[in-house]
């Protein structure tokens, strides 16, 4: 899994016992990002929809939610990651721009991030396995980069774990079938089909995912954009198009009222944390034309970048560390009885990390 900002990773056990208290055989996770919710939820046993508007996304949801482990060819996987990890490295449009241009992978790691993606293109791009082995590429591309985490900006001094030989893996493949989709989810929602439980969890903030993964997005297109800067993002970043009404924040709290009002789902559960546009009491309006609304609150860990973020480019200290922890809500929304009892394991607790309360 990526390293990805807006992780749920903590919560996402507790959003699998929700979908289990639910009694969900079907769900949409809306704003899909790694696909870490979805594949807790495909773990379980739902038909998961996965929707995203990233393309790093969609490959992410090709390999673990729509690929049924039970259809792949392990041999033929391990046969395929084997041949490309031999391959000798090339220089090529990855390593100019991500490691000569700019600082986010060594040379001999970018070298052999282009010879790999240019083998998965002229190779394997009709075969099934093509977006677990592009997985495995990003994954381990990820793992041996010299950033916070997001891609706006790299360290100053190599981060230890460039140093290490980018090694593929095979990744997480869970049996049973699932539906990867790619788009906006104004525009999508409400094509999608109706499922028992749908989870939500937009941007909040001014910062795009987009610009933030850069080089996931390039890595998978393939096509060597313009770019600018000293992060070399693409040039496309500056076109409308590639701009979320979720990351503006006049139009974010509208198109959100739409999305959970549109959503076709018996329950839905939303995550947002108290550092967004939009409060808990806006939240649950919101939320209350579904039903009844229940609220769960957990601690959670600010960002890395809240803690290095007070340093200038020259490593000069320009502010100070604010707080480093904040709370996530995660509201669930539906019919009376069914959201009382799956809250209900959460009522009556007073530990700071795990709280609910009803409306």
């Amino acid at each position: 899994m990526i390293k990805y900002i807006g992780s749920k990773r903590r919560i996402v056990p507790v959003l699998g016992e929700l979908l289990d208290l639910a009694g969900a055989d079907s769900a949409l996770d809306l704003f899909t990002g790694t696909t870490r919710v979805a594949q807790e939820f495909k773990r379980r046993g739902a038909h998961v929809t996965a929707v995203d508007t990233a393309r790093y996304s969609e490959v992410f949801a090709r390999c673990h939610i729509e690929t049924d482990a039970s259809d792949v060819d392990k041999d033929d996987l391990r046969e395929a990651l084997q041949y490309l990890s031999v391959l000798p490295g090339r220089h090529g449009y990855f390593t100019e721009t991500f490691c000569v241009r700019s600082r986010y992978f060594q040379p001999f790691n970018g070298e052999r991030v282009d010879a790999i993606r240019d083998a998965l293109e002229t190779e394997f791009k009709s075969s099934p396995l093509y977006p677990t082995l592009l997985t495995s590429l990003i994954y381990a591309a990820d793992r041996v980069d010299s950033t916070t985490g997001v891609q706006m900006a790299y360290v100053k001094q190599w981060a230890p774990r460039s140093f290490n030989r980018l090694e593929l893996r095979i990744p997480e493949l869970y049996a049973g079938a699932g539906r990867a989709v790619r788009g906006n989810a104004c525009d999508l929602i409400r094509s999608l089909p109706k499922v028992d439980l749908a989870y939500l969890d937009p941007p909040y903030n001014q910062h795009r995912y987009f610009t933030n993964y850069h080089i996931w997005e390039t890595l998978v297109a393939w096509d060597a954009p313009e770019h600018y800067g000293i992060a070399c993002k693409r040039i496309d970043s500056r076109d409308p198009v590639t701009k979320s009404v979720f990351n503006a924040t006049r139009e974010m709290p509208d198109a959100l009222r739409q999305v959970v009002a549109s959503v076709q789902a018996e329950v839905m559960v939303l995550s947002y944390n108290n550092e967004s546009w939009v409060t808990l009491e806006e939240l649950v309006e919101m939320c209350s034309v579904r039903g009844h609304v229940g609220v769960l609150a957990f601690d959670s860990k600010r960002y890395v970048g809240a803690q290095i973020g007070i340093y200038n480019p020259s490593g000069e200290k320009v502010g100070q560390v604010s707080h480093l922890q904040n709370v996530e809500y995660v509201l669930v929304s539906g019919p009376k009885d069914l959201v009382a009892a799956i809250t209900a394991p959460y009522e009556g607790s007073r530990t700071p990390s795990r709280q609910a309360s009803l409306f």
